[in-house]
């Protein structure tokens, strides 16, 4: 979940993990901690149909929730970082 000093410049105030309401750290508006976001627009046939839906994880929840799967994540690694 995210907050923001200005939604306009899109400067960070806040950013709490979804699952365990973790305080992600924020400095001057930028997040230095990492962080994975969902976003989904639900489509036709799903129970949700017309639905979006946002949430932010600490890398330790997602550790948590991904080592569950039955079929692991897909993982590769990649040589720049840009």
């Amino acid at each position: 979940m995210r907050t923001y000093l200005c939604r306009k410049e899109n400067k960070l105030s806040a950013v709490l993990c979804n699952c365990c309401k973790k305080e992600l750290l924020v400095e001057n508006g930028i997040l230095k901690e990492e962080c994975i976001t969902f976003s989904h627009d639900f489509g036709y046939f799903s129970d949700r149909d017309g639905e979006s839906q946002e949430f932010d994880l600490c890398e330790e929840c997602y550790a948590k929730i991904t080592a569950g799967f039955g079929i692991p994540a897909e993982t590769r690694q990649r040589m720049e970082l840009l």
